[in-house]
C-alpha cells in the first residue's frame, strides 16, 4: 500500500513537468524500482550510520580523556 502511495506521488510530480503519460508510467514503476534498489542501498546506509555512530562515540571517549 505504501508503494502505491509513493508511486502516485512520483507520478503526480512527473506528470506536472512532462505530461500525463510519462508520469503515469514512472509512477507505476517507482515501487518496483524502490523494492529492488533500496534493499542493498538500505543495508549500505544502515552500515554507514552504524559506523558513524561508532566513530563518534570513540572520538568522544578519546576527547574526554585528553581534557582531563
Amino acid at each position: 500500500m505504501i508503494g502505491k502511495i509513493i508511486g502516485a506521488a512520483v507520478g503526480r510530480r512527473v506528470a506536472g513537468r512532462y505530461g500525463g503519460g510519462k508520469g503515469m508510467l514512472l509512477g507505476a514503476l517507482a515501487p518496483v524500482v524502490a523494492r529492488r534498489a533500496f534493499g542493498p542501498l538500505g543495508l549500505a546506509l544502515a552500515g554507514g550510520w552504524a559506523a558513524k555512530k561508532y566513530y563518534d562515540s570513540r572520538k568522544l571517549r578519546t576527547d574526554y580523556r585528553r581534557a582531563r
